[in-house]
């Protein structure tokens, strides 16, 4: 057994861990669902317009970051194997670097969380706005309505599930994600189909100047990375992550590049950033994937938020005893916080830009092949392994670098 980096005080709790995972862990078909979940996000809904940004040549951009994706997971694995007491990817940027850059990581991931929270409650105010451009509520003289308006009903609604501590049902519902989004794809298939909107949308093969926006969101839908270490360690048979990591891998490009391949052809040039804004609220399919699309931010936002409402507890609880104040006040303020910021950059595409091209990119390409070679000792000499893991670090820093300032030129431009 290799010898662990970490604390002699965590082990013992680990080794007991360790011992039953072989019994109770998952099975080869629930790890597949749970990575195909962990991977499965909002961020389909931008595929289209992204697509349109720069063209069916866009395609190969996507296969390509889902390979290299997949790639990182496997090196997540491999840093795992290093030492039997890792549990987590902060556990991993640990050993790889110390525990300065746990703490680093753990910033990282609250931030990913946080802007996917508010990118919850700007999906939900534009399907809300959607289904009803015209509501209007009068107070005195001040006339309430529109997208803005909308994020605030959604915030109202979702404050009782934000104030929960014991998420337990809502844990089922999240596991629900993943059909969801494939009943979103299927009702718009059939929008397209049998809802008189077609296939004629204007197309273009090639868009250079929309590949940086482009390569930005596609890498937003490669977000899962820090569930990676998560599916491990729960796996009965850990010699079958890798084919668990194909199978989800492949699903998920296959649904990735089928509600991008059509929507481009039901809308083309003009489709929106998220696609269930195009269709038409009267057919049956539509009004499916609109709802379905509705659902989703609601039964979702307590989950991603809690490991940051976590993470800020545990430092406040430490200074003040009234436990039940701070629990309520924290989920008070951040769901007011993630309101706002909503408000003033209600722009969801460049939202999700902004999170592939800055948290993803480090999330899921650069930390995993940094602690790989870090932690295997892979650098200190030339190999094909070697050049490969460059490859994808040149990739992720190119991708980010201009991802970050195209999604940003284009949110100032917005504003």
């Amino acid at each position: 057994m290799v010898q662990s980096c970490f604390p002699s005080q965590l082990k013992t709790d680990v080794e007991s861990r360790l011992q039953c995972t072989d019994t109770t862990g998952t099975g080869f078909i629930r790890s597949c669902y749970i990575a195909i979940s962990a991977f499965l996000g909002i961020g389909i809904l931008t595929l289209p317009y992204a697509v349109a940004r720069s063209g069916w040549l866009a395609l190969i951009l996507l296969a390509i970051t889902a390979y290299m994706s997949f790639c990182t997971a496997i090196l997540l694995k491999r840093c795992m194997q290093a030492d039997p007491y890792i549990r987590s990817y902060q556990d991993i940027a640990e050993l790889a670097f110390g525990k300065e850059f746990r703490l680093i990581v753990h910033v990282l991931m609250n931030m990913e969380l946080y802007l996917v929270a508010v990118g919850l409650l700007i999906i939900e105010g534009d399907t809300l706005h959607k289904l009803f451009p015209n509501f209007v509520i009068n107070l005195g003289g001040l006339r309430l309505g529109g997208e803005l308006f909308s994020v605030v009903v959604t915030a109202l609604v979702i404050l009782p599930s934000a104030l929960l501590t014991d998420l337990g049902v809502l844990s089922y519902v999240f596991a629900m994600g993943a059909a969801a989004i494939i009943i979103i794809v299927v009702s718009i298939l059939f929008t397209g189909v049998s809802g008189g909107v077609g296939f004629d949308g204007k197309s273009q093969l090639l868009i250079m100047g929309g590949f940086p926006t482009s390569i930005a969101l596609f890498i937003a839908c490669f977000g899962g990375h820090p569930v990676v270490p998560t599916v491990y360690i729960s796996m009965k048979n850990k010699h079958q992550f890798t084919m668990v990591m194909l199978i989800s891998f492949l699903f998920n490009i296959v649904i990735y590049i089928s509600i991008a391949v059509v929507g481009y052809l039901m809308y083309g040039s003009d489709v929106q950033s998220q696609i269930t804004l195009n269709l038409p609220t009267r057919e049956l399919s539509s009004k499916l994937a609109i709802y379905t699309t509705l659902a989703i931010p609601v039964c979702r936002y307590a989950l991603v938020m809690t490991p940051v409402v976590s993470s800020i507890e545990t430092g406040l609880m430490n200074k003040n005893g009234d436990k039940r104040s701070i629990r309520l006040l924290t989920r008070i303020a951040l769901l007011i916080s993630a309101a706002v910021t909503a408000c003033v950059f209600p722009y969801f595409e460049s939202l999700m830009a902004v999170v592939g091209s800055i948290c993803v990119v480090l999330a899921s390409f650069l930390l995993p092949c940094c602690c790989y070679l870090k932690i295997s000792g892979t650098y200190r000499k030339w190999s094909y392994e070697l050049v490969g893991i460059i490859w994808i670090i040149i990739f992720g820093t190119v991708a980010g670098v201009v991802g970050t300032y195209a999604s940003l030129s284009d949110l100032v431009g917005k504003m």
